[in-house]
């Protein structure tokens, strides 16, 4: 059996301009990386305003595991099948981080025999988006740092300087660093850290922009640090925004390749979920439903996460609202959900079964009962999956009224998605949803975070440390309090302790620090032991990729 690069390395893909021409983008919008990659100019959106918008649709999933869901490969499945049955259709992904990809997770484009391509580019440099995101974060902190050096005119605390350089890649001794050591002429020395880039605010700031315009504005609000007296210094005060803006007025160009099958797919940003909003860009997905009758995009992680997110975020500042939404599942890791190590998953195994199911049964109901959404779930079956296990899970799902599609995308592509296609279409076109937040932006941040906590992980409530009590206390004081909050948690689980797995109760979140990201224009929310700069495990992925004398890549994934 072929691996995933070796299936996308083996595919014959149409010219870019192809893709674009079908997907109704003109040639004159399209700026070439190659043959195989684009950009697109940012007045295709602006000039196709009187379009109307194609329906959109957002996958998630139940809680990771070690076992694996698939989600990126049933959203990529699911736009290949719903090509197949002759709907026009686009995909809208996040762009993956290095971190991952030559750490644990490998790399995000997919799998199988539905992928997106080219894998290796889009795994690795692509379009160089990451790289700017990396040099105006930088940059801003290189202006920071010269400012207190050159006289400190703004009165900045340099034991309160809230903003970290970043790099786009997994490496724990840059968690905390001294930096301007060596005497007077190399700066005033401080404490300093690392971000890994996508956990930078100006990931987040890129994928909520809608115009250069609004980049320029959003940047010019980022809080960098605060003065002696405690006012809040942006980067505005600093005069970096211009200069940022112009690191950054190509990567906010949406960026278009293609799947296996030749479907358009808009791949753009690329926030973490369990540490940022975890969505591709804004612009991207308006860009997907302008194009297409159907725009399919995913969020990261778990529902309680990407989708929480996605819905109480991105679709609240964009205007936007989903038609419906998948819910990707496994046999295999419902079971580890109900307790059974990695090596058991492939008996047949009732009781574990019943044990996490649970934990699907939360994401169906918050989507159904919170969100108020149209939703279906999809089963990406392994050959080791048994019709009793199948039938278990479709009987507990048709109790609370959302049905069940088997996906096999995986193994057969677009056309082992033409029923979650089809299932997918009827919902958006015969049930019609009341789409509803999960907490009003009137209610103050410590509301919030307890609607979220109670309503969307099942938790009793939230406890707040001292200095998180001090810093929404703080954040309130200067106009914080109508903002959305991203809530920094665990992927691994509902609850902030990732041993806590299927659906836990009875437990508490405890919120450590709170912090904001004014020019995303949201509250970061930090509760359990979540880092901003992850670290490489003991066998990082990167030990086995390697490059041949003609420069082919194997063993990215």
């Amino acid at each position: 059996m072929m691996t995933d690069i070796e299936i996308a390395q083996a595919a014959k893909p149409k010219h870019i301009l192809e893709i674009a021409r079908e997907a109704g983008v003109d040639e004159k919008y399209v700026e070439l990386y190659g043959r195989n990659k684009a950009k697109l100019d940012l007045s295709l959106l602006t000039d196709s305003s009187d379009k109307p918008d194609g329906k959109l649709i957002l996958v998630t999933a139940i809680t990771p595991t070690p076992a694996g869901e698939g989600k990126t490969t049933t959203t990529i499945g699911l736009a290949d099948g719903m090509k197949r049955i002759g709907k026009k259709v686009a995909v809208a992904l996040r762009e993956p981080s290095l971190g991952p990809v030559f750490g644990v997770k490998g790399g995000a484009a997919g799998g199988g025999y539905a992928q997106v391509i080219p894998m290796e580019d889009i795994n690795l440099h692509f379009t160089g988006d990451f790289h700017a995101i990396g040099a105006a974060n930088n940059l801003l902190a290189a202006m920071l740092d010269n400012h207190i050096y050159q006289g400190n005119s703004l009165n900045i605390d340099p034991r309160r300087i809230t903003w970290k350089r970043c790099v786009d890649m997994n490496d724990r001794p840059l968690r905390f660093v001294t930096d301007g050591l060596g005497g007077r002429v190399n700066g005033v020395p401080r404490e300093d850290g690392y971000d890994i880039t996508v956990a930078s605010e100006i990931m987040a700031v890129l994928c909520l922009a809608s115009s250069i315009t609004d980049l320029k504005a959003r940047l010019a609000r980022i809080i960098v640090g605060y003065t002696y007296d405690e006012k809040p210094v942006t980067a505005g005060d600093l005069k970096a925004e211009g200069a940022m803006t112009a690191l950054l007025k190509d990567a906010l160009k949406p960026n278009l390749v293609q799947t296996l099958e030749g479907t358009a797919a808009f791949v753009h940003g690329g926030p973490f979920a369990n540490i940022a909003h975890g969505c591709n860009s804004v612009i991207a997905t308006k860009t997907a439903m302008k194009m297409a009758d159907y725009a399919i995009t995913e969020a990261g992680f778990g529902a309680d996460l990407g989708a929480e997110k996605f819905l109480d975020i991105k679709c609240r500042m964009a205007g936007l609202t989903p038609s419906a939404v998948v819910i990707v599942a496994t046999v295999r890791a419902l079971k580890m959900h109900g307790g059974l190590a990695k090596g058991e998953l492939g008996e047949e195994n009732l009781e574990a079964l019943e044990r996490g199911v649970p934990n699907l049964l939360r994401h169906v109901s918050n989507i159904k009962n919170v969100y108020k959404l149209p939703s279906v779930v999809a089963i990406n079956r392994f050959p080791t999956d048994t019709d009793a296990e199948i039938n278990f899970i479709i009987d507990k799902c048709k109790a609370l009224g959302v049905n069940v599609v088997l996906s096999t995308v995986w193994a057969e592509g677009g056309k082992g998605g033409e029923a979650l296609a089809r299932e997918v279409v009827r919902l958006c076109e015969e049930e019609k949803g009341d789409f509803t937040f999960s907490y009003d932006l009137e209610s103050t941040i410590e509301e919030k975070i307890e609607a979220v906590t109670k309503k969307i992980y099942g938790g009793d409530g939230v406890s707040f440390l001292p200095v998180a009590r001090k810093q929404i206390a703080a954040l309130r004081a200067i106009g914080c309090d109508n903002m959305p909050i991203c809530i920094a948690k665990t992927q691994y689980s509902f609850s902030d302790d990732p041993t806590k797995l299927g659906a836990p109760e009875g437990f508490t979140v405890t919120v450590k620090n709170v912090k904001v990201s004014a020019g995303a224009g949201f509250v970061v929310v930090l509760t359990g032991d979540i880092m901003t700069m992850p670290g490489l495990p003991k066998v990082p992925a990167a030990e086995r990729i390697d490059v041949d004398e003609n420069g082919k890549i194997s063993g990215l994934f």
